[in-house]
């Protein structure tokens, strides 16, 4: 326990799932984290912050930051202080990184840069650039390079708060309380995409990150460090399943963060092409085109918007026809499929960080004892692991309240959220964009086109039509 303790990664281990365990009291009757700062899309600024819950409404958005901050910082310099750190350091460098992150995060959700081409209408937008509120990361990221590349100074009057490994690891602990809540949610849908849904991805995913890897090392001559967390972001989740990997392999912060940058770039684009190319392509297949979202565009917030679109798009290929089409079967079937692949990220790293530590990390007849496996084992993927597995036995368990879960992995989300733009910003500030380019930041593009356009897309493609041919929403037309 003491190594917990003395650890970035066990703190991030406590401080994970002591949100999540925070997040529930909504349950007991406590509305107890409601009074964190939710960002909404916004065109008006004085509407874009809130508390994510109504009953702190009396806050409102300022009070709301104020009081999130304060929290997150208390909590996290105590934390500095039992590791035996300087925490008058990290006070001064963690107040300049929230500060400059939570603006790039709030700057990212402005309408013109985030909204989804099926909102803008409900927008009042002639246009946007659709890259969803995560553009707020990339923001993060732009900022943190010119930062360490441009202001020294500056940056290493922060380094004491540049610790991007530990905000990650938080991040992705919480959100496994989300994607379990999802997952058992998805449950009580149609018995038919579920099981094809998880039948699609499994294969999908056994497919594609195989490959990836074998060509990024093979044909490209990427080292394992790249490699790993460059076929799970094309492989799963993106982001997140990049960053996971990353860190249970014990990759440099920069790989999976460069890696994470190239997804969010092509999923935009993947955004804006894929369900105007699905509704050419399969006209009369419209659940096909929803799992080929869920399959091919690797963040949540595209993909969901992706099949959102997609439906929008078959619903007046449809009513041209003179026809019907159920409304929320596509984006049903997105979501599930995208569900599933997220609940991937928490597995796959767990057997990643067990090939490492026995077969990567050891030297050759050398076996670690079991101390060293648990002092090497990244603690986060167990917390991970374990906020999803409560979060599903209670909305299993308890489905009259399912309500209440969502709203507390909600205010959970919040947080990690609020992290995931820190590790964004804090590793474009460690990071040296000559020596960006010097480690392959270019030929780690080439090698994310080939494989997206060369075989990704259409892989799943063929997977979604292996799986989905065939099943029809009420009122679809098929032939």
């Amino acid at each position: 326990m003491r190594s917990v303790w003395n650890s970035e990664d066990g703190w991030a281990l406590a401080i994970g799932t002591g949100l999540f365990v925070l997040s529930l009291g909504i349950m007991a009757g406590f509305d107890t984290l409601g009074w964190a700062v939710a960002t909404q899309v916004w065109t008006d600024p004085r509407a874009s912050l809130k508390p994510v819950s109504p009953a702190y409404g009396f806050l409102k958005g300022g009070g709301a930051l104020l009081v999130t901050f304060v929290a997150t910082i208390t909590v996290l310099t105590t934390a500095v202080a039992v590791m035996g750190e300087s925490v008058r350091r990290f006070i001064g460098s963690f107040t300049s990184v929230f500060i400059i992150s939570f603006c790039c995060w709030w700057f990212g959700h402005w309408a013109y840069i985030a909204a989804t081409p099926d909102r803008q209408a409900a927008m009042g937008l002639s246009w946007s650039l659709g890259l969803t509120g995560e553009a707020g990361y990339l923001v993060a990221l732009l900022a943190g390079l010119l930062i360490g590349n441009l202001w020294p100074q500056g940056s290493q009057y922060i380094q004491a708060a540049i610790r991007p490994e530990w905000y990650v690891k938080i991040a992705i602990v919480v959100m496994g309380a989300a994607v379990g809540v999802k997952a058992a949610e998805a449950s009580d849908l149609a018995v038919t995409v579920l099981f094809r849904g998880f039948a699609a991805i499994v294969e999908a995913y056994l497919l594609y990150w195989a490959v990836v890897y074998y060509l990024a090392r093979r044909y490209f001559g990427f080292s394992r460090e790249w490699a790993a967390p460059l076929a799970s972001g094309i492989s799963i989740c993106g982001v997140s399943a990049a960053i996971a990997t990353g860190a249970a392999i014990r990759a440099r912060p920069v790989v999976p963060i460069m890696v994470s940058s190239l997804v969010v770039i092509f999923s935009v684009v993947e955004l804006l092409i894929l369900p105007w190319l699905a509704v050419h392509l399969l006209p009369h297949e419209p659940l096909v085109a929803a799992a080929w979202m869920g399959l091919a565009v690797k963040t949540d917030g595209a993909a969901v918007a992706s099949g959102a679109i997609s439906e929008a798009l078959f619903q007046a290929h449809a009513a041209a026809a003179g026809e019907t089409l159920a409304e929320g079967w596509m984006r049903m079937t997105t979501t599930t499929v995208k569900v599933f692949i997220d609940v991937f990220i928490g597995i796959w790293a767990f057997l990643l960080a067990l090939v490492w530590t026995y077969a990567i990390e050891p030297r050759p007849g050398e076996r670690l004892p079991a101390r060293a496996i648990w002092e090497r084992f990244p603690k986060f993927v167990l917390g991970y692991l374990l906020t999803f597995l409560i979060a599903m036995l209670l909305t299993s368990s308890l489905p009259h309240r399912l309500s209440e879960l969502k709203i507390a992995t909600e205010q959970a989300e919040v947080f990690r959220r609020l992290f995931f733009v820190m590790t964004f910003f804090t590793i474009g500030v460690s990071s040296n964009f000559r020596k960006l380019w010097d480690e392959g930041m270019a030929q780690l593009a080439v090698v994310y086109v080939v494989c997206l356009f060369g075989f990704i897309l259409w892989v799943g493609l063929a997977i979604s039509w292996l799986f989905f041919h065939g099943v029809h929403p009420p009122g679809a037309a098929h032939p």
